[in-house]
């Protein structure tokens, strides 16, 4: 899909001439008759367009919605954008960097208000202010079908907040994803959201990085995690919470049984703040996912998380990128995994810490303990190139190799993997079949390299037909092979997936 591009270089208000119509325009629903004004205005259009209807439904509908769109933007005084005008019948549409304005936002709502196929809307960086934040507040009164909102980089500051607090209160909307950086966010906004959240658990996933929360945001925060139980995701990333803002912050996390996802890096709490995360990590059993990225945690507070891994039962991600770490600090880590037989863990992050051999070595007994596990680090010192280039080898040549050995399909390969047969698995069970069949000789380095290739920064291997042929064709094979023999898939024969 494109990304799409104004009908005329980015929309904008026009002249003081409209000035006489903007009395129509106090409300977001004064122009529901748009569509009645066509039809006067062009009378011989709509009774081509009757044919239309009963010849094909949707695309008549499709129709009507531009015409509205259309209307609107003449309406509120403002050049309808092209992408929109093209892509309004997709489930995605993206707008950001448009230069929409208050008064473009508001004639984006009101095509929206009817529309049944957009599920996810990006509107970031379109300084919509809080007229904008108000006309999409009242579309998603209407709307029941929009399911993702980014509205980040729009400074809306608190009286943008408030606005979004009321709806969130009171919000009866399909939507569970709303992106809210950058808007300029402080103390008060936090407490606002807070007041909605505490109540209202539909959200199911909230960014609210690069704002200004500070330690009483943090407090306000917390609150707000010990009542909810929808939340599931949080994003609180690149604001100013500090050691007083985290530690108020875990006193409400500790007692949250939902959300799953956490990022905080950025923040600046140190090994006190690291300290309290150890402690939820001790008593929280539902956090999968933990971003502690550059909080100028060292040693000391790294020993504090890990007292809490060896007890945690939930945690399958953790980055600790551009720490202060040493290789010391790394042992702890990976040790506490150890002493763990519960553990989940699946990725850690300390790919700014240079380690030896013998971590390598202590790694290894880690991994055969918990083969799901992988440890991104930096480099290290004094590999041996032999060792190095055995460490780079394609694992997809080794699969290939073998799949023409014992004359099966790399397909088949990858299905002996899943017990369920599906072609797709959870990245910590791909890890930890492939680590432990002994088909193929492969390291974690080149099973970290498969995963890179085949899931695509998702949480999901996918080694359906479609992917492998892509694979295959990227390293190379399949070019000079002979015809491929059919393989079965069901209960009908794929000649074009043979080579898998």
């Amino acid at each position: 899909m494109d990304n799409g591009d104004p009908l005329e270089p980015e929309t904008k208000d026009e002249s003081d001439t409209v000035s006489a119509r903007q009395s129509s325009d106090e409300t977001l629903y004064c122009e529901a008759e748009a569509p009645m004004a066509v039809e006067k205005e062009k009378p011989a259009r709509e009774s081509s367009e009757t044919d239309l209807e009963i010849e094909d439904t949707e695309k008549f509908f499709t129709t009507r919605q531009r015409e509205l769109y259309l209307e609107a933007c003449r309406l509120v005084g403002v050049v309808p954008v092209s992408y929109f005008i093209r892509n309004m019948e997709e489930s995605y549409v993206n707008l950001n960097h448009h230069g929409l304005g208050p008064r473009g936002t508001k004639a984006i709502a009101i095509a929206l208000v009817s529309n049944t196929t957009v599920l996810k809307l990006e509107l970031a960086d379109n300084c919509i202010t809080e007229e904008g934040i108000l006309s999409l507040v009242e579309m998603l009164q209407e709307n029941y079908y929009l399911q993702e909102m980014n509205i980040s980089d729009n400074d809306l500051g608190l009286e943008g907040a408030r606005i979004l607090s009321e709806f969130l209160q009171n919000n009866t909307s399909s939507l569970f994803t709303l992106q809210l950086s950058g808007n300029n966010f402080k103390e008060e906004a936090a407490e606002l959201f807070c007041q909605a959240l505490s109540t209202n658990y539909r959200i199911k996933s909230l960014d609210l990085s690069h704002n200004q929360f500070s330690d009483k945001a943090g407090e306000y925060l917390g609150q707000m995690l010990a009542l909810n139980v929808g939340l599931q995701s949080l994003d609180l990333s690149w604001n100013h919470l500090y050691i007083q803002g985290v530690v108020a912050l875990c006193s409400g996390l500790r007692a949250n049984v939902s959300l799953k996802k956490l990022d905080l890096s950025m923040n600046s709490f140190g090994n006190e703040g690291a300290a309290a995360l150890g402690e939820v990590l001790r008593l929280n059993n539902s956090l999968a996912y933990l971003d502690l990225s550059s909080n100028n945690i060292n040693n000391e507070g790294l020993s504090k998380i890990s007292k809490g891994l060896e007890l945690n039962e939930s945690l399958k991600v953790l980055k600790l990128y551009l720490n202060p770490l040493s290789m010391d600090g790394a042992v702890l880590l990976i040790l506490s995994i150890k002493r763990n037989p519960k553990s989940k863990m699946e990725d850690i992050d300390i790919s700014n810490v240079l380690v030896s051999e013998q971590f390598v070595k202590i790694l290894d007994g880690v991994c055969a303990v918990h083969p799901q596990l992988d440890v991104m680090y930096k480099a290290v010192q004094g590999l041996s190139n032999k060792k190095n280039l055995f460490t780079w080898t394609s694992p997809v040549k080794l699969i290939q190799s073998y799949a023409d050995q014992h004359k099966i399909s790399v397909l088949d390969f990858f299905r002996s993997l899943n017990p369920s047969g599906k072609m797709t698995m959870p990245v910590g069970e791909f890890r930890k079949a492939m680590i432990q069949q002994n088909k193929v000789p492969i390291n974690r380095y080149q099973v970290r390299e498969l995963i890179k290739k085949l899931g695509e920064k998702t949480d999901m291997v996918d080694f359906r037909p479609w992917k492998l042929l892509k694979l295959l064709s990227q390293e190379g094979f399949g070019a000079e092979q002979e015809p491929p023999r059919p393989i079965m898939a069901g209960s009908q024969f794929i000649q074009p997936l043979a080579a898998l």
